[in-house]
């Protein structure tokens, strides 16, 4: 929280351009107790004869489908409808676009077992255009109103790749969180361990294994290397989907048929005993950093039901219980490996703390989980960030970095 407090104190200058106003704001702390105070400046770059347009993406073609409904539904009820004009865009697990009504979107919305996208016919593309690009509809005449910003609530494969991110940019619409290159290698762990790993933080061991190999490793090979228990996971996946914990040889090939099924490259981790600690971040180039909070499983590891099924399946502390000293040096790493995998916008850094003291980098999430059990919304709220609060700034800093894109030249002349 020191962290926060030292960027905010006193409150920041805001310089923006164009018509628009609406509420910014900044951290400070009083009595030991942190407040947000809000600061009335001018928004980027929207006119304002009209709300900010806010197209929200969620669902797609991912295992983490259902997640992003339930993660879509918080940040569509944390949006400030009086200044902002939501566009719910969701994505079918056979790829097609479709523009949902707001007020029956989802079915089941309360059960995530059962959550799903509402049965729409209406299909929609999105049209590049020079200012402005519309979503235009395939099975009816017309276009629907052009769009200020997206935010992708789009967890996991062609949400969290950079797959979304480059038809964004191509777009030319300004969209919330990592840009491409951040987001594809947060995505791959194979190449986020070793941007991690050339940067000098600290990692565990890994070995990857791809599936177009002629021969793969053998069970002893990887104790050897790597030592027991071990974890084997897709290398571009998330929620914890397709990953086990290896304990004896007898799981190890099941564990490998499991991650290939999908992605087809997959890591083989050595396990740290340690603490789970979990930092959030938030901002482009100079991106703040949440207090730690620690992730304790209540099984083997945090499993995908534990994270969204069952409300007992994992206990948080928020935030951890750490000295001052400890919990500095844990954001700063966390803050360390936000930047040095180029993310933008937002971000989860998984850690782990051993009992000497050792700290590990373990993944980054681009696009954490939004639910009402996920850690990002509420470690956030933890360090004095309410979600409507985060919402509105993550929106502010995709309108900024869109402002500041524009000013660079695409041609030579």
């Amino acid at each position: 929280m020191r962290r926060l407090l030292e960027k905010n104190k006193g409150g920041e200058k805001h310089t923006h351009s164009k018509a628009l106003r609406t509420n910014y704001f900044s951290l400070y702390s009083k009595n030991g107790k942190s407040f947000i105070r809000y600061i009335d400046v001018q928004q980027v770059g929207v006119s304002m004869a009209r709300k900010i347009r806010v197209g929200i993406i969620f669902g797609g073609k991912s295992a983490e489908h259902e997640i992003s409904l339930l993660s879509a539904k918080n940040v569509f009820e944390a949006l400030d409808k009086t200044k902002y004009e939501p566009v719910l865009i969701g994505i079918d697990k056979n790829g097609e676009w479709h523009v949902r009504d707001a007020l029956q979107f989802l079915l089941n919305a309360e059960n995530p077992k059962k959550v799903r996208l509402h049965g729409a016919k209406d299909h929609v593309a999105l049209i590049a255009q020079k200012q402005n690009s519309s979503l235009v509809s395939l099975t009816q005449k017309g276009s629907a109103a052009p769009l200020d910003v997206i935010f992708p609530v789009m967890h996991g494969t062609y949400g969290e790749d950079g797959a979304i991110q480059g038809l964004l940019k191509m777009a030319g619409i300004p969209f919330v969180g990592a840009g491409i290159l951040g987001s594809a290698v947060g995505m791959d762990k194979d190449v986020m361990k070793r941007l991690l790993r050339d940067a000098g933080l600290p990692i565990g061991k890994f070995l990857t294994l791809e599936s177009h190999s002629a021969k793969q490793p053998s069970f002893a090979q990887i104790v050897k290397q790597l030592g027991l228990p071990f974890f084997v996971k897709p290398a571009n996946l998330g929620s914890s989907v397709g990953v086990s914990k290896v304990k004896k040889k007898e799981d190890y090939e099941a564990a490998v048929q499991k991650a290939f099924l999908y992605d087809h490259k997959i890591l083989v981790e050595e396990f740290i005993e340690g603490r789970e600690i979990e930092c959030c971040i938030l901002g482009n180039d100079e991106p703040l950093v949440s207090l730690p909070g620690e992730v304790v499983p209540q099984d083997e590891f945090n499993t995908y039901e534990a994270k969204y099924m069952d409300d007992s399946g994992t206990i948080f502390h928020l935030p951890a219980k750490l000295d001052k000293k400890t919990a500095k040096r844990i954001q700063n790493i966390a803050l360390d490996a936000f930047k040095a995998l180029c993310c933008e916008g937002i971000g989860r850094v998984d850690l782990f703390l051993k009992k000497n003291g050792e700290i590990y980098v373990n993944e980054i999430n681009t696009i954490p989980g939004f639910t009402s059990t996920s850690m990002y919304p509420q470690l956030m709220a933890a360090s004095g960030f309410p979600f409507a609060v985060v919402v509105e700034k993550l929106i502010q800093l995709a309108l900024a970095r869109a402002e500041k894109e524009r000013k660079l030249k695409t041609t030579f002349a």
